[in-house]
């Protein structure tokens, strides 16, 4: 995709969505499986299918609902996606990553991007809320590979600090306040969609990392390439710890994320009302 197409297709994208409402976004964020009901809470909001929208991918998975949601929730001004699209839904990385392009057009500065993972470190129990400090990309490419758009951001993004410290601070703050832990952690992604093997849980706990998604990394990387600041919040839904591993049920995913949702709604919303 040349610089001069994706302009064209963020400005259709923008230019739609704009029509439907005039709202000036202050805040993206991305739910993540399980984690749809947040949505809900939007004040005023104008929900826009995204198979309506120009350019935008449509979910192909059936815990990820599909929707735009504009609106307010805890004052602030939100881009709320109800589901994400996924690189291995055949997707390529740059519409994987488009809605944060919009999302950024429209005015966001901030960026909330949730994801269910697994958790190769037993400190990181099934239910655990993490904060990922960092990252590790083993999905084997790169949202920003091609054409760099100097108007997007930088040539050269740098990656030292991807996830907002002060906003991790302001999570873990906001857990306390509430009575419950928010761990911190290193996050490995991977394509999908199939769950990893017990050698390949072994081999990341190895080089550094506590949780995986198949999720999350190409949107910050876009985001912070566009200068927002990023804060992730990971829901563990299954243990992954490979010498007492055993076989993963969607439905059970989805259950302990479904659990876990009170928590990660309020820890959203204080997060959104202390920004």
């Amino acid at each position: 995709m040349t610089v001069a197409e994706m302009r064209e297709k963020i400005g259709e994208a923008v230019a739609f969505i704009q029509s439907q409402n005039a709202l000036k976004p202050e805040v993206g964020i991305i739910l993540g499986t399980g984690m749809g009901k947040l949505a809900e809470a939007v004040e005023d909001a104008t929900v826009i299918s995204y198979e309506d929208i120009p350019h935008f991918p449509v979910s192909t998975v059936e815990s990820h609902s599909g929707k735009l949601f504009l609106g307010t929730l805890e004052g602030k001004r939100v881009f709320m996606m109800q589901g994400r699209f996924h690189y291995y839904e055949g997707y390529s990385m740059k519409e994987v990553t488009f809605p944060v392009r919009v999302m950024r057009a429209l005015g966001c500065e901030t960026l909330i991007v949730m994801n269910a993972v697994g958790s190769m470190n037993p400190l990181m129990p099934a239910g655990s809320l993490v904060t990922p400090v960092d990252f590790i990309n083993m999905m084997g490419d790169n949202p920003l590979i091609g054409p760099n758009d100097d108007d997007l951001g930088p040539r050269f993004p740098d990656m030292s600090q991807p996830f907002d410290r002060e906003l991790i601070a302001l999570a873990e703050k906001v857990g306390m306040e509430h009575g419950f832990k928010i761990h911190q952690g290193v996050m490995v992604t991977v394509t999908g969609p199939n769950l990893e093997t017990a050698a390949e849980y072994r081999f990341f706990r190895r080089i550094g990392a506590d949780i995986v998604s198949m999720s999350t990394v190409p949107e910050t990387i876009v985001a912070v390439h566009g200068g927002m600041r990023v804060l992730g919040i990971s829901t563990v839904t299954d243990g992954c710890l490979p010498d007492a591993l055993q076989p993963a049920e969607l439905s059970e995913i989805i259950a302990v994320a479904n659990a876990a949702e009170p928590r990660l709604n309020l820890l959203t919303r204080g997060v959104l009302k202390a920004l």
